[in-house]
């Protein structure tokens, strides 16, 4: 295939650009922040030697998720490299307010929710990040990963029934005092 060269000074600002949400996407497949960096610095090595491969113009967001998922699957099969789960919880920024109580709660639900989220089945997480936290199409994460639309669909479904279960959330929660 013939695909026209990508700007260089074009493609370096998109790959900075998007650092941040490709190490938050390697962190949740890693869940290992050392393992997230290597594959990280992996994928931009990756996508630097294989610039001309990228359309101008196409989604560059979806290019590199899909270099990022595919490093970790070679790293897994290749290496047989079991990831190392760490205390996911990072620390929680402080939280401004004067109820005690209130800040207490919502940290420790914000830890339940994290802790919850990387112990999901890697096909619910990958799903749950692309399009919760990274902001992808129900379509961009299908093409990302490779399944049907109604794939990723019925799959952040259950990414959400799950933490629902595993946080024993109630809607009522929020409206306490």
């Amino acid at each position: 295939m013939n695909f026209p060269i990508a700007n260089t000074k074009e493609f370096e600002i998109m790959l900075v650009a998007a650092l941040p949400r490709m190490k938050r996407f390697a962190f949740s497949l890693c869940r290992n922040h050392a393992l997230a960096d290597d594959l990280l610095q992996s994928a931009c090595l990756r996508a630097i030697g294989a610039r001309e491969t990228w359309l101008p113009g196409s989604n560059f967001d979806g290019w590199m998720f899909r270099i990022v998922r595919n490093l970790w699957i070679d790293n897994l099969r290749h290496k047989k490299v079991a990831s190392e789960v760490d205390d996911a919880v990072e620390d929680i920024p402080e939280i401004s307010g004067n109820d005690g109580r209130k800040i207490q709660h919502q940290r420790l639900q914000l830890q339940k929710v994290k802790h919850a989220i990387m112990t999901l089945p890697d096909d619910l997480r990958e799903v749950l990040v692309l399009v919760c936290v990274e902001d992808q199409s129900y379509k961009e994460t299908a093409d990302i990963l490779g399944v049907p639309i109604g794939t990723v669909m019925s799959r952040l479904n259950r990414a959400r029934k799950k933490l629902l279960e595993m946080t024993d959330y109630e809607a009522h929660d929020e409206d306490e005092e």
